[in-house]
């Protein structure tokens, strides 16, 4: 346990940044996992749909420094693909 206040200070922020991370996290795969299950299903409508919410999704993500750059560009190239095959 930390012993003089910088490090017991740090250490509560490193705990809330945690969580927060966490939940950013969590929302972006249950998102990733939506587009997925419709691509997978070959339902371009609602494909379509959720990727411009996963999108947006995937950029605040890597904004907020818990997903790389350039893996978000990566997730966005791979899953617009996907939902460009269905509606071809």
């Amino acid at each position: 346990m930390a012993s003089h206040a910088s490090a017991v200070k740090k250490n509560k922020q490193d705990i809330k940044r945690r969580l927060r991370n966490r939940a950013h996290q969590s929302r972006l795969r249950t998102q990733i996992k939506k587009v997925r299950q419709a691509v997978a299903a070959g339902d371009g409508p609602t494909a379509q749909s959720l990727m411009k919410d996963m999108i947006a999704l995937v950029d605040r993500t890597a904004k907020h420094g818990v997903l790389h750059k350039n893996a978000a560009a990566r997730t966005k190239s791979r899953l617009t693909r996907a939902v460009a095959k269905l509606s071809a």
